[in-house]
């Protein structure tokens, strides 16, 4: 694949200079900055993550801040769950749709105060709807994007680190909670969550300077816990069933059909702007859905769209897939239609290097 060139127009991160002296190896362009892709080798960073611990520069998933009087009608617009039971210090998987239902992000919402949040956004121009929403309806909401720059730690480590850099109280946070806590004179958000299922922290930085400086803490800390720099890994996410916004859903697709309903409460989410859309889907249900598939044979990279067929009929499509070497097999996310989703429906999926046969599996792997 040709290179991407460098500008202006694709940031660097307050971290990029702690990962290019780790050997990055590939990139991505993601709300128009850089995401690391690999290091090692794909399987190299992928074994890694599940033994020991990886620091992540995911300064990528930018903060929508919503604060002010309005800012919890605004939130609640935005999503079809309900968060009149979310409280200071708790964060929140929210899907945000527009007026048809359709998922413009699939963001975790972390609750600051009564009246602020941050909105840690998949790759979309979700800031430009949320001030598009705000300014129309004159709400009495500030709406911007703070300097704030999440960093993962990821891995069955990730909390010995964590505590080393942030002290013990750290290990008391429960998953999808976050406390503040201090590094370099400031205090900092920091969340048990992150886009791995290998349990881990997510530091959101407040303030770019203190981004280099709390990298070389982590990896001075973590030394003896063979810690390295890394990033969301394609065949682990796989396996444990992540979504890629862009990827595995799109503006096309309803919470629903993502797989996300558990995350809707139409009934009870009053004022969401795509709530009367959903009504319908959240009680007829979708006709398409994701679901996990194990597909056979030597695949290309799964760097588009492929077809997943029933002889000469179209019932689906494959978004994302690679080789899972725990489970010795291609591992891969599809969209399905109801008539073909059933575990152990025998399928095949047209690829650029050919057609090979797949079949619906049971459940993600982890």
């Amino acid at each position: 694949m040709a290179t991407i060139a460098g500008s202006r127009r694709v940031r660097r991160t307050p971290f990029s200079d702690g990962v290019e002296a780790a050997g990055v190896k590939g990139y991505t362009v993601y709300n128009r900055m850089l995401l690391p892709t690999v290091f090692r080798s794909v399987v190299e960073d992928y074994k890694h993550l599940k033994t020991a611990v990886q620091v992540w520069d995911v300064s990528v998933e930018r903060q929508v801040e919503i604060r002010g009087p309005d800012a919890g009608r605004l939130m609640q617009m935005l999503t079809p769950r309900d968060l009149r039971g979310m409280l200071p210090g708790m964060c929140y998987y929210v899907p945000m749709v527009d007026e048809t239902g359709g998922m413009l992000n699939d963001p975790v919402a972390v609750k600051l105060a009564e009246d602020r949040y941050w909105v840690s956004i998949a790759d979309s121009d979700l800031l430009l709807w949320v001030k598009g929403l705000a300014y129309g309806l004159r709400m009495d909401v500030l709406v911007d994007e703070p300097d704030v720059s999440p960093l993962a730690i990821q891995g069955p480590k990730a909390e010995e680190l964590a505590a080393r850099v942030f002290g013990d109280k750290v290990k008391d946070l429960k998953f999808f909670r976050f406390g503040m806590f201090e590094f370099g004179g400031k205090s900092h958000v920091v969340a048990r969550s992150g886009y791995s299922k290998q349990g881990g922290f997510e530091v959101y930085v407040d303030g770019a300077e203190h981004g280099m400086p709390l990298w070389n803490a982590l990896m001075e800390a973590g030394r003896d816990l063979d810690v390295h720099a890394g990033c969301p890994n394609l065949i682990e996410r796989i396996e444990g069933g992540l979504l890629s916004y862009g990827n595995d859903m799109t503006r096309e697709n309803t919470p629903h059909e993502a797989g996300l309903g558990r995350f809707c409460s139409t009934q009870t989410a009053i004022g969401c702007v795509g709530r009367d859309a959903l009504l319908r889907v959240s009680k007829e249900g979708p006709v398409k859905q994701i679901r996990a598939l194990r597909i056979e044979g030597d695949l290309p990279p799964c760097d588009r769209e492929w077809a997943l067929m029933d002889g000469q009929r179209q019932v689906g499509s494959v978004t994302s897939s690679a080789f899972s070497p725990d489970f010795e097999h291609n591992v891969a996310i599809g969209m399905v239609r109801m008539t073909h989703w059933d575990q152990g429906t025998d399928l095949d999926v047209i690829t650029q290097s050919g057609v090979f046969p797949a079949i619906v599996h049971e459940t993600f792997w982890i």
